[in-house]
């Protein structure tokens, strides 16, 4: 499952003139699907390492360039200390943690990370750390970014949503990443809803409580 920017579905950008939307706005950032109708950027598939004597294999964490205007929130070795930082059990089933390149059709359903067999994808964040939105904020999302130190402004009818180095690597770290990591715990449920909901308990319980 994808990690949104809102912890809903990424839904398609409306469709209005240049001069009444700046083309970087959203209206929220999605959690997409690996599969089905809501998958919509497919990602490089990295296949399952089996285990060898009951251990997992080593975490291979990958990083492409961001791309043009855009920034990792994390690096390689944030990324593999604190998946280390989980019980084995709870790690045992994430093989790689890529850190994607921006495309211009990921601009188009923007989100933060998604989650494909045992393989998690991090995307990179605008470069000023500052995200423009074209809708109010949800009070669920509003809430949970703000739990890491995010900060909305409302700029005219836009919003912003605006980040510090620490506090969206303090995001990314545990609670994308956590998410992302829960939905591959996750052998039970089979509802969007509810595996949503099973992930989002999961980051708050590894990834918030375990950090303050």
């Amino acid at each position: 499952m994808q990690r949104s920017r809102s912890g809903l579905p990424a839904s398609r950008q409306v469709r209005r003139r240049r001069s009444v939307q700046p083309p970087s706005a959203h209206q929220q950032r999605g959690r997409g699907l690996a599969a089905g109708r809501h998958f919509d950027a497919p990602e490089i598939w990295h296949p399952p390492v089996p285990q060898v004597d009951g251990h997992p294999a080593e975490l291979r964490v990958l990083e492409q360039s961001p791309g043009v205007g855009y920034v990792h929130a994390v690096s390689a070795d944030d990324v593999r200390e604190r998946v280390l930082q989980l019980p084995e059990a709870l790690r045992s089933g994430l093989d790689v943690v890529q850190l994607s390149r921006m495309t211009r059709k990921r601009q188009l359903f923007p989100c933060y990370g998604l989650q494909w067999g045992a393989a998690v994808y991090l995307y990179p964040i605008e470069e000023s750390l500052e995200e423009l939105y074209i809708r109010v904020p949800r009070p669920a999302q509003r809430i949970e970014t703000e739990m890491y130190g995010g900060r909305w402004v409302q700029d005219g009818r836009f919003w912003r949503l605006i980040w510090t180095a620490e506090t969206v690597r303090d995001f990314y770290l545990n609670n994308v990443l956590m998410h992302e990591i829960g939905h591959i715990n996750d052998a039970r449920n089979t509802s969007f809803r509810k595996r949503e909901r099973y992930a989002d308990w999961f980051a708050i319980e590894y990834g918030y409580r375990a950090t303050r």
